[in-house]
């Protein structure tokens, strides 16, 4: 092979350069204008299918304002408590952090390793016990893009009167009982990273409950400027709207959305198929009838009995730079290791796919886990740490073909010992 093969890079259709092209002709070169209007609908359109729902989307510039800004919708505010699923990225918690509360972390269930609604329960209970107040907001993950058991969690928010946050930024297009993750919260997160299913380059989306709902959100995405001819602010807003030029590149993404949904399935079922004859190692998949996962991500777990090739030189020196073709990695490390890593297998195995031209990942590392959440509640039952230990992230995107999967799926097999 002499390409490299990335997770997952979104897919240009050639249709965007249309609406850019109209953006720059109109000089429409800023942060609204027809294309963030545009998309916005397009993407309210898509989120209502297939369920008799009404949502209302603020274009944002990242999935991570999203959640800052739902917070805001939802009254968190300094000494508050929110519920965030433990097995995510940080952005699902980095916001509560923001408004001076302090994240709880609820670990995952088996099945599809998101919040386990047991043990959500059981949080809850034991915060009201210990602090006196409920939580102000529950904010469950589509890791991966797989769905959460929204009926269960909806249930028990709904008996404590917690709003909930749905964080599908991984899960654009993903369904629980053919409704679109997002839209059975209060509100809900879209990411349109340069990664996710669908990119506008960088940028996100706030699934608003309403026309007022969707007022206030752009309010705050606007530096919350009051009604006068001059500028006036009685709030704290932030510059958070999406600028037309990104919005035109995802008018022309929503043109191509079911195509790149059906070949990320395509891809998992051939992980599926040609993983099946290799003993040890499991490719997560929908648990049930009720998840359409849009296998934004596919992923696989290691047996502990699993050995690979070079294992005993894991961890031996300092990553310099990105790893596996991240970006935004700045700061190298002082040491190679970390009191919570995953196996010896799993970086030896990352390396080989590294060396073959293969982006590969780690699962992400549990929040209670990591350093700067020392401090934070967590409700744990093992099962995220687990899965960080000893999972890893495959390429799934648009770019990548069935001989790809081929390839990749062989030189893991020929890996293993």
């Amino acid at each position: 092979m002499n390409k490299r093969i990335y997770l997952c890079l979104a897919h240009m259709s050639g249709n965007e350069q249309k609406f850019i092209q109209e953006a720059f002709d109109t000089n429409w070169v800023v942060p609204l204008g027809p294309n963030v209007n545009g998309f916005e609908d397009d993407l309210k359109t898509f989120v209502e299918s297939g369920k008799d729902i009404s949502r209302e989307i603020v274009a944002l510039s990242s999935g991570t304002s999203a959640v800052h800004l739902a917070l805001i919708l939802c009254g968190v505010g300094p000494g508050d408590e929110v519920i965030v699923q433990d097995f995510t990225f940080c952005a699902s918690s980095h916001p509560v952090r923001y408004l001076g509360a302090t994240p709880v972390f609820v670990d995952s269930e088996r099945e599809s390793w998101n919040m386990d609604p047991d043990l959500l329960e059981e949080a809850i209970r034991d915060r009201i016990a210990k602090t006196g107040k409920k939580p102000k907001a529950i904010i469950p993950v589509a890791l991966y893009g797989m769905p959460y058991r929204i009926d269960k969690i909806m249930e028990i928010a709904d008996r404590y009167g917690i709003p909930v946050i749905e964080d599908a930024a991984e899960g654009f297009g993903s369904r629980f009982d053919g409704q679109v993750l997002g839209t059975f919260g209060r509100y809900g997160i879209l990411s349109f990273n340069g990664n996710k299913m669908i990119t506008t380059s960088g940028g996100g989306a706030l699934i608003c409950p309403d026309a007022e709902a969707k007022a206030k959100t752009m309010w705050y995405a606007t530096q919350a400027r009051e009604s006068y001819p001059y500028y006036q602010h009685e709030a704290i807003g932030y510059n958070y709207r999406m600028s037309n030029i990104c919005a035109g590149i995802g008018r022309g993404q929503m043109t191509v959305l079911e195509a790149h949904l059906a070949h990320h399935r395509h891809v998992f079922d051939l992980y599926k198929d040609l993983f099946a004859s290799v003993p040890g190692i499991s490719v997560h998949g929908n648990p049930n009838a009720r998840c359409e996962s849009n296998f934004w991500l596919n992923t696989i777990i290691l047996d502990p009995d699993i050995h690979v090739r070079g294992e005993e030189n894991a961890y031996q020196s300092v990553v310099k730079g990105a790893v596996g073709g991240a970006a935004g990695v700045v700061h190298q490390s002082a040491t190679p290791h970390t009191d919570c890593e995953p196996v010896p297998a799993v970086e030896a195995l990352r390396v080989i796919l590294d060396q073959a031209g293969i982006e590969a990942r780690p699962l992400w590392k549990p929040m209670h886990r990591q350093p700067v959440y020392a401090d934070s509640p967590a409700y744990v039952n093992g099962v995220s740490e687990e899965m960080f230990l000893h999972g890893m992230c495959l390429p799934s995107g648009p770019y990548v073909t069935d001989d790809d999967v081929r390839y990749i799926v062989q030189t893991i097999k020929d890996s293993v010992i």
